[in-house]
C-alpha cells in the first residue's frame, strides 16, 4: 500500500466546487464500471450480500443508533430482523458492474481534477451498479447538508449525480441499497 496523493473529495476545497465534484465522481463510476469481471472473484451479489447480512443481524453487529433517521421507529422498521426481511421480499433485478462497494466522499481522492485513488474497497467486487450509485447519492446529500462534517452548502441539489451519468434514477434501487447498507 502506498499513500494516495490527493485530496478526499470530501474536503471544503472540493467541496465548494459542487458541478466539478459531480463530474469527477461520476467519471470515476463510469471508471469502475469498466473493470471487467468475468473473473473477479468478489461476488457481492444481493444474494451474497443478505447472506452477510443474516449473520450480522443473527449476531447482533447492526447499530441502530448509527442508521439514517428514517430507517427505524415510527415510520420505519421496529428492528433489523424486520428490514432484512424486507429486503429479501423485495429483492431488485441487478446489472452487475464492478462495484467499489462503498462509493463515499470521504474514500474517493481527488487530483488536478481527477480520480487519483479509491481507499475502503474491503467491499469491492461484483454488484448491482445502484450499490454504489445509491451510496454516492447520500454522502452527497449528508455532506453538503452539514451531516458529514461542519458546513452546510445551500442549495446543492444532488440529484444532479442522475444529469452527469445520463440516467433516470430509479429511486426504488437507491431506497433499497441505502437500507441494505443499514445492516454492515
Amino acid at each position: 500500500m502506498s499513500k494516495i496523493r490527493g485530496e478526499m473529495s470530501c474536503s471544503t476545497e472540493i467541496m465548494e466546487n459542487p458541478k466539478g465534484l459531480v463530474k469527477i465522481l461520476a467519471q470515476g463510476l463510469r471508471m469502475l464500471w469498466n473493470i471487467e469481471i468475468s473473473t473477479c472473484p468478489a461476488n457481492n451479489s444481493i444474494d451474497n450480500k443478505l447472506k452477510l447480512a443474516e449473520i450480522r443481524v443473527s449476531n447482533n453487529l447492526c447499530n441502530i443508533e448509527d442508521a439514517e433517521p428514517e430507517t427505524y421507529g415510527t415510520n420505519g422498521f421496529s428492528n433489523p430482523e424486520e428490514l432484512l426481511q424486507w429486503l429479501k421480499n423485495n429483492k431488485p433485478m441487478e446489472e452487475l458492474v464492478f462495484s467499489h462497494g462503498d462509493y463515499c466522499l470521504p474514500n474517493i481522492f481527488i487530483s488536478n481534477n481527477n480520480i487519483n485513488g479509491f481507499i475502503d474497497l474491503g467491499r469491492s467486487g461484483i454488484a448491482d451498479k445502484y450499490q454504489d450509485i445509491a451510496l454516492c447519492y447520500r454522502s452527497l446529500i449528508r455532506n453538503f447538508d452539514g451531516t458529514y462534517g461542519e458546513k452546510v452548502y445551500d442549495g446543492f441539489d444532488a440529484a444532479i449525480l442522475f444529469d452527469e451519468l445520463k440516467i433516470v434514477p430509479d429511486w426504488e434501487k437507491i431506497k433499497y441499497y441505502i437500507l441494505l447498507d443499514e445492516l454492515f
